[in-house]
């Protein structure tokens, strides 16, 4: 049976709301992509990690000599477990190799073999199943970047003047950056990179439009006119389109060379825009030219004017001229030729090597200027430059729009895939730069793949990326919906995007595209508002990067709602029309309302339902997970509930969590998504339990049990009490019972803020909202003192505290529990390797871990040598250099663990030689057994059957064709793995079990292989630490802490507080029955704030803790009054909660009713312990000599400028002085002051304070001579 499920009565009217998609696809699918570990390498799609490989290899030397190709690449397993990499503060990473050829194409070097090679390139951090990474020792996030999308954007600006000025800017994937923008006088200028602008016809002439005539013949701008005496006066009075010129060559001597060269002259006859009378056309007909352009006679000339006011501004008359002049305004130097000039613009703009539009470029460029170039075409063309200059004119002339740059279908995510893409791009790109040096220093020699390549090279970009990168994230662990949603987070900040001061007010806001897409509640308060934002409870992020949300198809007014829902973009959603999905409908899925409200873009229109095209899938599709899990989030001002959907972040993991009596339904799958509990893989029967481990037997098929080397049980081991990075503790308890029946999916463990595989995150309390003698005075909470005594809001929190062990020039430091002038009884609870034990309680100074350090050699005095004489020579060389527990914790020692270096003597040497001989021989045996399996499993499957001849991966036939399979036949093959995906037998079933074998063969011998690896490793090496470090010690405190005053707490309404009192049970204000209330809320929170959820949360609440049912109300689809007065009355609970409260002090009725009922409340991470702090003396700062600031350095409480006024207004001088000198920073004065006070004398006289010394040397240093009179 099924013991665990939570049924909950939903109120949702929307039917067929579609099952949500794994809310940590946007991590888990894009790094699998980019790694592509799972796909056969010969079926390996062009992207991520490939896709980089192929864009950098082949690479050659200067000579094209040699040539060093890409063949594959793959992975080993990694040498620590996950939870191994946590504990010892190392990076959980798999080493990264390529198979690599080389070869040469010299005819000279005939003796040159080629070579194929597996080539290490360095250890890349590997993502673990829940889509995080550990980097040295602690869960890091690589959160999404929403960024411009390549391609081209149309904006406008003003002149300080008004004038209207326009602008297309092409945004490449790499490249430079083009701009083509217009100025006052109608001009239209093209800048690259933003650096020197140039007329876009000098530009268009540099891509091959040499003559005016074939600019304006792209505009189709001019008429040509054969030149002849009678034909050309016919067009007196027309004007010139282009200039006349007279073109003749002349011919000189080089005298360097002495070479003939010729030389193309010009001589402007008439300029352009001249009106042609008598006297031009008897120059035209002189000038022997063959025909002029004029201006055409139709409207189209207004539109163009800026190409003619162009062409006036333009200084070149040719192709030559223009290229020589483009490189001069981009180098500010002469072109050496006009070949090298001509190099500079192909290679900015047409060269695949150093301009890429990538596929989302070409993409939106295609789709915005209505061009069919091909995809694979990533390089600008001559097409996309006219397009856009003709896009442009038309944005001028009020025929076309300006693009809105916060549309998301001009904004794309980069997802983690894609950034470790561009980090490996880079990291291979200064790799190829080492290769080709190094092909070029050994040229003669013979040379090998390994010998070219430095792995560190990969290796120090990818680790820098994880460890500085603005993206990289310490993972906010707090609670499962705190790392689910930092996961899902998208960021506008980081390398490549937005900065929070450049970030104006339309970056941030909420945009019409953001429907379904990305939350309009969900953001941070303060200055990343808006830039920070969660993707959609239904959104996926496409191909191509674009937001995608799902809609159901309407034709004629009927739903489709057998279809699976299509997912659009934010660009095919526009002009489309789009009804909410709790229309109503039949069961056929027939619109039944005559009108509907629908969605166009940012309109809300009242239409029919045959114009309709989609409807929603679900009323919460608009939210993120935070947002939908506020139940009646409908009744709540959008502030109240941004804050209650950051807040249900910050909630602390208590020990007993209780799922809430009122939630939203999608409690279940963000427990079961959050990768934290442990899930059933499929049907099977729970054969153990206890608080360690479970064990499940699952149902397998024979063909199941053929393929697979692992047994039919598996074994699940619970995580008891591990510290996250935020301190809290997972800790999780089995839920199923030996025998339990289990499905797919099905939650085994609760724990770690869920209970039965839904989400937990606070406790359900009976509420009174009420004043309570000025307690709850200004969102202060009232609390019951038998709330802290059940231990409700209860919590363990976990801390790891280490000490290295390094050798240091004076020799090694100890581990010991022998420390010099320590008492006994503060050494009592430490063992012999000075590691307190498990179980102590600790109280602040205590030892944790206790170490000697070697001490400096001095002079000993004669006490001291007396001393050494005794004691031997031990006594005086070391110094105390113990871990002692902070002043403010008070905790239980839950695990401590002790990593070492080996340290190798000669009988050390000895012993590991035979342990690693012992090791080979075990687990050559298991290599042995594993083969043997394989192939009596393989010999069981193609039995009887004739081979199709089964290759290798070098080609080779391993199995002949033709022959029927033996026994022998089968262990004669030496290498299993490396057999290629080949056709074993006839028949496709056979062969697919065959391949599934093999596969799973593969994994366990990866998996041996691993582990032998790592066992030598253990023998050999012993612990992996960081270099210099030969021990690292570790000990985990937990501490217990009960819910105190200080302490913040809130609901899911954004409604917060501070518990103010804790008032025994007895007094608190109680019900008819006698039921006194567990927590007392300040009513007038509520009205001003303007979130009533809470209010309907609290009734629904108080009558399902009467009915003992537990309800689903989700967000825009909940339950309505009606429904809730209904609810109430079956529970006999007042209507509204209105009703009389007794006062617990006094027994006497209070004289207005309150609201009453059951809330579900949030301890949050803000705990009092954390921040309570106090100093009498501590640390100073070295310069000014004042106390440090803030707990951490254990500093004082600045007395700032404000305070020192307001004693000189209460003209309190001695306090005042006394605060400004010996509490701060006289030196010598607060000295005395604590002898006068230990001694019981009067106070002394206050010196001068440090800080005044420190403006006397200031003044100095600025060259004046200040004395100090006495």
């Amino acid at each position: 049976m099924i013991t665990n499920q939570t049924e909950r009565l939903n109120f949702a009217s929307t039917k067929n709301i579609p099952d949500y998609p794994d809310f940590l696809d946007v991590q888990v699918k894009s790094f699998k992509d980019f790694f592509q570990l799972e796909t056969k390498s010969d079926e390996r799609g062009n992207e991520g990690l490939y896709n980089t490989f192929m864009e950098n290899f082949p690479i050659t030397d200067t000579r094209n000599n040699f040539v060093l190709e890409f063949l594959d690449y793959f992975v080993d397993p990694p040498r620590y477990t996950i939870q191994e990499c946590i504990e010892r503060g190392l990076t959980y990473s798999v080493p990264l190799k390529a198979r690599l050829k080389l070869y040469c194409t010299d005819p000279e070097h005939e003796d040159f073999e080629t070579i194929v090679q597996d080539v290490y390139l360095g250890t890349i951090p590997y993502m673990t199943p829940s889509g995080t990474f550990v980097i040295n020792g602690a869960e890091r996030v690589v959160v999404s970047q929403l960024h411009r999308s390549p391609g081209v954007f149309f904006g406008q600006s003003f002149h300080a003047n008004g004038t209207k000025l326009y602008s297309a800017r092409v945004i490449p994937f790499k490249g430079s950056w083009i701009e083509f923008s217009t100025d006052i006088n109608s001009v239209m200028y093209a800048y690259i990179d933003r650096k020197k602008k140039l007329p876009v016809t000098t530009l268009f002439r540099a891509i091959g439009f040499e003559r005016d005539k074939d600019i304006l013949e792209i505009f189709d701008l001019a008429e040509e006119i054969k030149v002849s005496k009678t034909g050309i006066k016919k067009y007196i009075g027309r004007r010139l389109a282009a200039r006349v010129l007279n073109t003749w060559h002349e011919d000189f001597v080089d005298e360097d060379t002495g070479e003939v060269v010729s030389i193309e002259r010009n001589e402007i006859i008439l300029d352009r825009d001249t009106i042609i009378d008598k006297d031009n056309v008897e120059e035209i007909i002189d000038s022997n030219v063959k025909s002029i352009l004029l201006h055409k006679e139709d409207n189209n000339q207004a539109d163009y004017a800026i190409i003619h006011n162009t062409l006036q501004k333009d200084p070149t008359n040719s192709e030559k001229e223009a290229v020589e002049h483009i490189y001069r305004q981009l180098r500010n130097a002469e072109p050496p030729d006009e070949e090298t000039a001509r190099g500079i613009i192909d290679k900015l703009f047409f060269s695949d090597q150093r301009y890429n539009l990538g596929e989302v470029g070409r993409y939106r460029m295609n789709k915005k200027l209505d061009l069919d170039i091909p995809m694979d075409k990533q390089v600008l063309t001559k097409e996309d430059i006219i397009t856009i200059v003709k896009y442009l004119i038309e944005l001028i002339n009020s025929k076309a729009e300006i693009d809105d740059i916060d549309h998301l279908s001009n904004r794309r995510v980069r997802t983690v895939g894609e950034q470790l893409s561009q980090q490996f791009g880079v990291g291979l790109a200064r790799m190829a730069r080492t290769i080709r040096e190094r092909m070029n220093v050994r040229d003669n020699e013979v040379f090998t793949p390994i010998d070219l390549i430095n792995a560190k090279t990969l290796s120090s970009v990818i680790n820098s990326f994880f460890g500085t990168n603005q993206l990289s994230q310490f993972m906010d662990q707090t609670n499962p919906l705190a790392e689910i949603t930092h996961k899902r987070r998208l960021s506008a900040l980081g390398p490549g995007g937005l900065s929070r001061e450049r970030a104006g007010f339309e970056v941030r806001d909420v945009h019409y595209t953001h429907y379904g897409r990305l939350c309009p509640i969900e953001t941070p308060e303060g200055p990343n508002i808006g830039l920070i934002s969660s993707l959609g409870v239904y959104a996926k992020v496409n191909g191509m990067g674009f937001i995608e949300t799902p809609y159901r198809k309407v034709t004629n007014g009927v739903v489709d709602l057998e279809s699976t829902p299509v997912y659009l973009s934010a660009e095919e959603e526009e002009g489309k029309m789009i009804a909410q999905a709790n229309i109503e409908m039949d069961a056929s899925g027939k619109i039944t309302a005559s009108n509907v409200i629908a969605r166009e873009e940012g309109d809300f229109p009242v239409v029919e339902p045959s114009v309709v095209h989609y409807t929603d899938v679900a009323p919460n599709q608009i939210a993120s997970i935070s947002a939908s899990l506020i139940p009646f989030l409908e009744h709540d001002d959008a502030n109240r509930a941004l804050m209650g959907s950051n807040m249900m972040r910050q909630a602390v993991p208590l020990i007993r969590p209780e799922a809430p009596i009122v939630g939203t339904g999608l409690e279940r799958q963000v427990a079961s998504d959050s990768r934290v509990l442990i899930n059933a893989e499929g049907h099977g029967t729970v054969e153990y339990v206890d608080a360690n481990i479970i064990t499940i037997k699952y149902d397998r098929t024979e063909d199941e049990r053929m393929v697979s080397f692992d047994a039919d049980e598996k074994t699940y081991n619970l995580i008891k009490f591990r510290k996250t990075n935020q301190g809290t503790s997972i800790n999780l308890k089995p839920i199923v019972r030996r025998g339990d029946r289990v499905v797919p999916g099905q939650v085994l463990s609760e724990g770690y803020a869920t209970q039965n595989g839904e989400l937990a995150l606070g406790r359900n309390l009976k509420v009174a909202f009420m004043p309570w003698k000025g307690y709850n005075f200004e969102d202060a909470i009232v609390i019951s003192e038998k709330v802290v005594r059940d231990d409700i809001f209860t919590s363990i929190h976990v801390d790891d505290y280490s000490l290295e062990v390094r050798d240091t020039k004076l020799g090694n430091e100890e581990l010991t529990n022998d420390i010099p002038n320590v008492s006994e009884e503060a050494t009592k609870d430490l063992d012999e390797n000075g590691m307190i034990r498990i179980g102590a309680e600790v109280k602040p100074g205590d030892i944790l871990i206790g170490k000697i350090t070697p001490k400096g050699e001095s002079d000993p005095t004669p006490e001291e040598k007396l001393l050494r004489a005794i004691f031997g020579d031990k006594a005086g060389d070391v110094k105390d250099a113990s871990l002692k527990a902070s002043p403010s914790l008070h905790g239980v020692v839950l695990d401590k663990k002790l990593f070492a270096r080996a340290v190798k003597d000669k009988r050390k040497r000895t012993q590991d030689k035979d342990a690693l001989g012992a090791l080979e021989m075990e687990f050559e045996t298991k290599f042995v057994e594993l083969k043997d399996r394989l192939v009596e499993k393989l010999f069981l499957i193609v039995n009887g059957k004739t081979s199709q001849g089964v290759m290798n991966d070098l080609g080779e036939e391993v199995l002949p064709k033709g022959k029927k399979y033996t026994q022998k036949m089968l262990y004669a093959v030496e290498d299993f793995a490396h057999l290629s995906k080949g056709q074993w037998v006839a028949d496709d079933a056979t062969n697919k079990m065959v391949n599934d074998l093999i596969h799973n063969y593969k994994i366990k011998l990866n998996d041996l292989q691993g582990a032998l690896r790592r066992e030598k490793f253990t023998i050999t090496v012993g612990d992996e630490l960081p270099s210099g470090i030969l021990k690292l010690a570790k000990i985990y405190i937990a501490k217990k802490r009960k819910l105190k005053v200080g302490d913040k707490m809130a609901g899911r309404h954004g409604n917060k507080g501070i518990v103010a009192r804790i008032v025994r049970h007895e007094d608190m204000p109680f019900l008819e029955d006698g039921t006194p209330v567990d927590i007392v809320l300040n009513p007038l929170g509520v009205p001003s704030r303007m979130n009533i959820g809470q209010i309907y949360e609290t009734v629904l609440g108080w009558a399902g803790m009467n009915l003992g049912r537990k309800f689903a109300t989700p967000i825009f689809d909940g339950a309505s009054l009606d429904e809730i007065n209904a609810l109430t009355d079956e529970a006999n609970v007042p209507r509204f909660g209105h009703t009389y409260l007794y006062d617990g002090g006094t027994g006497e009725r209070f004289a207005q009713k309150a609201t009453v009922g059951v809330i579900y409340m949030l301890k949050l991470g803000h705990m009092v312990d954390d921040k309570m702090h106090a100093r009498s003396i501590g640390p100073y700062s070295l310069i000014t000599q004042q106390p440090l600031g803030g707990k951490a350095q254990f500093g004082g409480q600045r007395f700032g400028e404000m305070e020192v006024w307001a004693l000189e207004a209460y003209g309190a001088s001695s306090t005042l002085r006394e605060i400004l000198t010996v509490k701060s920073d006289d030196v010598i004065g607060r000295a005395k002051t604590y002898e006068a006070i230990v001694k019981g004398e009067t106070m002394p006289e206050p010196g001068l304070p440090e800080s005044f010394n420190v403006l006397m040397h200031e003044l100095k240093g600025l060259g004046l001579d200040l004395r100090l009179e006495e």
